[in-house]
C-alpha cells in the first residue's frame, strides 16, 4: 500500500510538472492587459482557421422585415509559428463580457478559461472586467453577502412538484422576526430559475446594492416559468434532457394561472411582509410579458411592476382562441391604474426587435395618462441591457 501511495504521489507530481513545465507553449486566455484591451489565444496547430465571436465585438447590422436589428459579429485569430492563434482587442469597457471561439466552423468554448455559462443549450466563455460603477455590481466584493437556495415546492395547479431560486438578504438567518419585501425575478424563453442568478449576476447587484444602502433589503425568488419543467435541464427526474426553447405552456395562460401557488410558498415559508406595497415583479422577454399579465390579473397583488424588453403582445392563442388571462388587456391594465401601483417601469434597447411592441403599449398608457418610468439603452435583446435594468429598478422599490 506504501508503494502504491508513493506511485500515485510521483505520477501527479509528474503531471503538475507536465502542466507547468512542458514542452508546449505556456499561454493563458484570456489574457487582461493594464489598459482592459484583451488577448485571446488558442492553442491548435492543426487547424486551419480559428474566429472569435463575442459581445465585446461591435455588432453587425442585419436588415429583416424592414427593419434594422444587431447580430453577432466574428474576427479571425492569427496563428504564430508555434500554432498558437491569437487576437487582441481594443481596450474594453469594463462589463461581463460572454464568447465563442470557432474552430473550423465548429464552435467551442474556450479550452483555456475554466469560466463558462449555460444559456439555453449554448456554452459560453466568461470574462468580468471591472472598474466602474456598474460593472462592479457584477462582482463578488468585500461586502455581506445574501444566501442563494434552491427550493423545492408544491403547485397543485400545475400539478408538479417544482424549483425556485431564492436569494434572502445578508442578515436574513440572524435578525429575528424581522418581516421582508419580495420581488419576483423572472426570466425569458428558454430560461430557468438558474438564469438570474448565473447569467444576470443577480446575487452580486443585490448584494452589491443593498450594502451600499442603494436597494433596500429584500428577497429575490427567480422562478422557472416553464410550466411544464420540474426545474431546469439536467436538474429534474427526467435526466440530462438537451435543453430547448420549444417547450410546452410558455406563453399561453398556464403559468399566469399557477403563479398564486408561488406566491402563497413564499409567504409561508419565509418571514416575508405580506401586502401589495411590499411585492415587486419584474422579468425579462417572456418573463415581462408574464410580468404583465400576472400583475393585471391581480392587480391587487403587486406594488411595483417591471417589464424588460418585454414581449409584448407575443402570446399563443389555443384552439379556443385568446386565453382568459390575455383576453381585455387594455381594461385590465386600467384596472391596475386604477388601483394606483407604485411604480410601472419599462426598460428596452433601441435595436431590440421587440421595441415596436413595447412602444405601442407605452402608447396606450399614454393615451390613458398612465405614469410610468421608461428606460431606453443602447443594444438589443441582450443579457447586458437586462443586468442594467435590475440595477435600475431594484433601488426603486419597497421605499
Amino acid at each position: 500500500m506504501l508503494m502504491a501511495a508513493l506511485c500515485l504521489m510521483g505520477m501527479a507530481a509528474q503531471a503538475q510538472q507536465n502542466l507547468s513545465w512542458g514542452q508546449g507553449p505556456q499561454v493563458a486566455s484570456p489574457d487582461v492587459h493594464a489598459d482592459n484591451s484583451v488577448t485571446f489565444n488558442l492553442i491548435a496547430p492543426e487547424a486551419q482557421k480559428v474566429q472569435i465571436t463575442g459581445d465585446f465585438l461591435a455588432p453587425k447590422k442585419v436588415e429583416f422585415g424592414g427593419n434594422t436589428y444587431d447580430a453577432p459579429n466574428v474576427v479571425d485569430l492569427v496563428k504564430n509559428e508555434k500554432g498558437v492563434w491569437s487576437f487582441t482587442t481594443e481596450p474594453l469597457k469594463p462589463e461581463l463580457y460572454t464568447y465563442n471561439m470557432i474552430v473550423d466552423g465548429v464552435k467551442i468554448i474556450d479550452p483555456l478559461n475554466v469560466y463558462n455559462i449555460r444559456d439555453i443549450n449554448n456554452l459560453f466563455s466568461v470574462l468580468l472586467i471591472g472598474g466602474n460603477q456598474r460593472a462592479d455590481l457584477y462582482k463578488v466584493n468585500k461586502v455581506a453577502h445574501g444566501t442563494v437556495s434552491k427550493v423545492w415546492y408544491e403547485s397543485p395547479t400545475a400539478g408538479l412538484t417544482r424549483r425556485l431560486t431564492v436569494y434572502t438578504p445578508a442578515g436574513y438567518e440572524t435578525s429575528g422576526k424581522k418581516e421582508y419585501p419580495v420581488l419576483y425575478l423572472l426570466h425569458g424563453i428558454g430560461g430557468d430559475e438558474n438564469a438570474w442568478s448565473e447569467l444576470g449576476r443577480a446575487t452580486q447587484i443585490l448584494d452589491n446594492l443593498i450594502a451600499q444602502g442603494k436597494a433596500e433589503p429584500m428577497l429575490v425568488v427567480m422562478t422557472n416559468g416553464n410550466i411544464s419543467q420540474e426545474a431546469c435541464p439536467g436538474e429534474t427526474s427526467e435526466g440530462f434532457k438537451v435543453p430547448t426553447m420549444m417547450l410546452p405552456k410558455t406563453m399561453e395562460g398556464s403559468f399566469e394561472t399557477a403563479f398564486p401557488d408561488v406566491v402563497k410558498f413564499v409567504e409561508k415559508t419565509y418571514r416575508v411582509k405580506k401586502d401589495k406595497a411590499h411585492r415587486a415583479i419584474a422579468g425579462l422577454s417572456m418573463g415581462g410579458f408574464h410580468s404583465l399579465f400576472i400583475s393585471i390579473n391581480n392587480p391587487d397583488m403587486f406594488g411595483y411592476v417591471g417589464l424588460f424588453s418585454a414581449a409584448v403582445d407575443q402570446q399563443q392563442n389555443g384552439q379556443g382562441g385568446v386565453p382568459s388571462v390575455y383576453a381585455d388587456r387594455n381594461a385590465k391594465i386600467d384596472q391596475l391604474f386604477a388601483k394606483n401601483p407604485k411604480l410601472f417601469w419599462i426598460g428596452i434597447g433601441k435595436t431590440d426587435f421587440l421595441i415596436k411592441n413595447n412602444n405601442d403599449l407605452r402608447a396606450y398608457l399614454d393615451s390613458k395618462h398612465h405614469k410610468y418610468t421608461y428606460l431606453e439603452t443602447e443594444g438589443g435583446h441582450i443579457w447586458r441591457n437586462w443586468r442594467i435594468y435590475l440595477s435600475e429598478f431594484t433601488p426603486l422599490l419597497f421605499k
